[in-house]
């Protein structure tokens, strides 16, 4: 809760009958802070402010959530639909379609269209999925496959922010920044939260990882992997280290002496970022090098892959190795995790597939596949999975219907689809080896099991150890959460 409101909302009245006992203790401990003998409150430990113990005990130290931005075709991948094949073609009952919102679909028009995927089942728990997968496939009992997702928005950057932030508005917190100010963070030369980023770039951009109305300091910091980590953070030529520490002291002292007359936590946050960043000159660039690493684990996750043949791929833009660039992703969010941070957002982006499916969709479930699950299997040799959740989503789904916007001779896409779609998980005390909830028969809607995000979002925050409902922080007059007004724990998922 910000204390800072909370002092406001007091009335006139409350204040004066309630702390005129506490002024001669206010008074002492000024004239001590003066002498010497107390040390007065400092920027520093305000910032420390949010960063609360645990609700409970803790299963997950670690999130890396893996986001598909743009939203892949689940029934491509993971929900395998044989009656959608079977009525290939066919047109959906008009009171069905009246009740849909479509992006670019023309509903009087349109047609289901079945997928042409190769279907396998793998490991002890016979999870399915399809041919494009066949790395994941080898870590099913491991996952976690979740095939009732639903959302009520169905454009992208509504539906981003309402996977990321828990509602789909402006100026909320992310996950990430949500988990870092309930417990902080673990690693002291490191942000806590920290994103890598493949392919176009979302639609939501950095309001994917902003803190919104909680201290900056709660953010996600974009890194690069490779070269320089974060822009503008190695010293200038010339500049010697003695001169930039005489600097930050100075900054330091100026903002500490501005908190004391306003108390304001963005000042703590400017400090703590000033800080941090001076130490993440020598850490972050440790970080992004990976010449201590064996060359059988580059070669796990798939470092140095080349692309496919061909171009014009959604995935990727023209002359980015972004088969390489993912594959450093996922081991770098294994390096970051080692070294305490506790939430890494890899954003790959488009999944947004509403023509030439077939071959988008295999140049980025080729992209994706391999290094997902190295970081799964890394993760376990190295006995970090069971405290390290692996979240493999995205803003929604793709239609059962093919995309028939105008002036398309045949449809090869398929349009967003928000009634149902799926996700996969790993590790932090989530059950392997389980597929969770259905949908009906052509993938139209959820039929067993509905997940909200909101829901997603309380069991990730569990896995924490936080209670969702607690986890509050107070905004212009109201406690807020990430959760909204919704969400529940699914014990299901707990192992």
């Amino acid at each position: 809760m910000n204390p800072f409101e909370t002092v406001q909302d007091l009335k006139r009245r409350e204040f004066l009958t309630t702390s005129a006992s506490g002024l001669g203790g206010i008074a002492l401990g000024s004239m001590l802070a003066q002498d010497g003998l107390l040390s007065a409150e400092t920027a520093t430990d305000s910032a420390r402010f949010g960063e609360l113990k645990s609700h409970a005990k803790a299963k997950a130290k670690a999130c890396i959530f893996i986001f598909m931005a743009g939203a892949p075709s689940q029934l491509d991948l993971f929900d395998r639909k044989p009656k959608l094949n079977e009525l290939h073609g066919s047109s959906l009952p008009k009171e069905t379609l009246a009740k849909a919102r479509f992006a670019f679909i023309k509903p009087d028009t349109a047609v289901l269209m079945g997928s042409p995927r190769k279907w396998k089942r793998h490991g002890e728990s016979g999870m399915e999925l399809s041919d494009l997968l066949p790395n994941l496939g080898s870590c099913a009992d491991d996952l976690l496959l979740v095939k009732s997702m639903h959302t009520e928005e169905f454009n992208h950057h509504p539906g981003q922010l309402m996977m990321q932030c828990g509602v789909s508005r402006f100026g909320m917190p992310t996950m990430g920044s949500w988990v870092n100010y309930g417990l902080g963070s673990a690693s002291e030369n490191l942000p806590g939260y920290v994103v890598l980023t493949a392919g176009r770039g979302s639609s939501g951009g950095s309001t994917l990882w902003q803190s919104g109305f909680l201290p900056t300091k709660y953010a996600g910091v974009l890194f690069r992997n490779q070269g320089e980590p974060v822009l503008n953070l190695k010293n200038p030529d010339g500049l010697p280290p003695e001169l930039q520490r005489a600097g930050l002291d100075a900054l330091k002292d100026l903002n500490q002496h501005r908190y004391q007359e306003v108390h304001d936590p963005e000042i703590a946050s400017r400090i703590a970022n000033f800080e941090l960043a001076n130490r993440m000159q020598t850490a972050a660039p440790e970080l992004v090098d990976l010449s201590d690493e064996p060359q059988e684990t580059l070669d796990l996750y798939g470092v140095g892959r080349k692309e496919p043949e061909g171009g014009n791929f959604r995935g990727s833009l023209p002359g980015k190795p972004t088969y390489d660039i993912f594959a450093r992703n996922c081991l770098l969010a294994r390096r970051l995790v080692e070294r305490g941070v506790r939430f890494i957002n890899i954003v790959h982006a488009s999944w947004d597939q509403h023509s030439d499916l077939e071959k988008q969709l295999a140049y980025n479930a080729g992209a994706v596949d391999q290094p997902i699950a190295a970081l799964i299997k890394d993760l376990k040799r190295r006995g970090m999975l069971d405290e390290t959740m692996v979240v493999w989503g995205s803003e929604f789904g793709r239609t059962p219907l093919g995309e028939n916007r105008n002036g398309r001779t045949a449809n090869t896409g398929r349009d967003h689809h928000p009634f149902a779609f799926s996700m996969a998980m790993a590790g932090g005390g989530l059950k392997g080896g389980l597929t969770y909830g259905e949908t009906d028969e052509i993938g139209w809607n959820v039929a067993e099991n509905p997940v909200h995000p909101n829901d997603l979002h309380a069991t990730l925050l569990h896995q924490f150890g936080l209670d969702h409902l607690k986890l509050t922080y107070r905004f212009q007059g109201r406690d807020f959460r990430l959760t909204d007004v919704g969400g529940k724990v699914i014990q299901d998922w707990i192992a």
